[in-house]
């Protein structure tokens, strides 16, 4: 077998153990790095498929190992980073049940890429929130909390919230609904770099750019907000 053909395998491989190591520094309670890797899996994913289609190798192999990479990175590794912000590695709480639901996020998560693999309206765009998507909320708060100044303003608002199992839990429950709702996201694929037809595509991308530079790593639960009422917005439009 040539080496070409495993070289998107390789990529997305490796995507899937950025995950499985991001789980491991979540239970060491290095969040931030957890998160890290989780972003390092985010940018393999999205290498993996462009070598396949430059290197002209995709197959149900590569469609398949994607979608384990995707549950293990986007999944699994979110949902112990909010499992950990709920209290459920914390040694001098008693236990409780509630610092475990996050753990839905996982199951969630498979289900909407089991999902992606076999709705063929899915070609265009996504129908529930994406597994990435979810990623970037959760990996987004050990961020803030690590690289942000969190005494005043809205860095006080994410630490608050970090700070309240309530507030995790409900979020976790939301997302995970999202996963496998019926509402469409619009995708970030460009088939041409022109502005008709990539409209709103080309308002989150200068969007999120004017949010980073105005608060930082504290911007990106907006920008995922932001993607949400866009692709609302989509929605009634093309309805």
């Amino acid at each position: 077998m040539k080496v070409k053909y495993q070289i998107p395998n390789i990529i997305t491989l490796s995507n899937l153990l950025c995950g499985a190591i991001s789980v491991y520094f979540v239970t060491q309670g290095n969040l931030p790095l957890a998160a890290i890797l989780i972003l390092a899996g985010a940018f393999l994913d999205f290498f993996d498929g462009l070598a396949a289609r430059l290197l002209g190798v995709s197959g149900e192999m590569g469609k398949q190992l994607d979608s384990l990479a995707d549950l293990i990175s986007f999944g699994l590794a979110p949902a112990f980073i909010a499992m950990h912000l709920a209290g459920a590695f914390a040694n001098d709480v008693a236990f409780s049940i509630w610092a475990f639901t996050p753990i839905i996020i996982a199951p969630f998560a498979a289900y909407r890429l089991a999902k992606f693999n076999i709705d063929e309206r899915q070609t265009t765009d996504f129908i529930g929130l994406a597994s990435p998507s979810n990623a970037l909320f959760w990996l987004s708060i050990p961020l803030i909390l690590a690289y942000s100044n969190t005494s005043s303003g809205l860095g006080s608002v994410y630490l608050a919230f970090a700070e309240s199992q309530i507030s995790i839990n409900i979020a976790a429950l939301v997302i995970s609904i999202l996963m496998i709702s019926e509402i469409r996201f619009f995708s970030l694929k460009f088939k041409s770099l022109k502005w008709t037809g990539n409209e709103l595509r080309f308002i989150l991308i200068l969007g999120s750019l004017a949010l980073l530079i105005a608060f930082g790593v504290q911007a990106l639960p907006i920008i995922l907000l932001l993607y949400f009422i866009l692709s609302i917005i989509d929605y009634f439009i093309k309805k």
